[in-house]
């Protein structure tokens, strides 16, 4: 497996949210994101979820609610990274890709056109 600290694979997504446009940033709506060590069980290989309300769903019943979670997954990705003969780079491109992916969630896009736009 690829040896990385989570601090580093924490920077990493830092980063990633970082590349995001500002004009889209700005349109994100209480949502955090978190780094995990693993995904729930059922789901080993995952490497990251959306768990909320997407903007595109949210009504006026939308009020005082906990905010949307992003998880990014740390063992997974470097897991997968590593089996694919990646090194650092990859694990970059992948949180990237992931970051992206998850957040496209919470606009409420699918996976179906992220994986026609290359971030599946």
């Amino acid at each position: 497996m690829l040896e990385m600290s989570r601090e580093e694979f924490e920077d990493l997504v830092s980063r990633a949210l970082d590349r995001i446009p500002p004009e889209l940033t700005r349109l994100m709506d209480n949502v955090a994101v978190f780094v995990e060590d693993e995904p729930p069980p059922e789901e080993p290989e995952l490497l990251g979820l959306y768990e909320g309300t997407p903007l595109t769903e949210r009504g006026e019943w939308y009020a005082g609610v906990l905010p949307d979670r992003i998880s990014v997954y740390m063992g997974p990705t470097l897991r997968m990274c590593a089996r694919e003969g990646g090194d650092r780079e990859a694990v970059v491109e992948e949180v990237e890709i992931t970051v992206v992916h998850e957040i496209a969630h919470h606009f409420g896009i699918d996976d179906e056109r992220l994986h026609a736009l290359g971030y599946a």
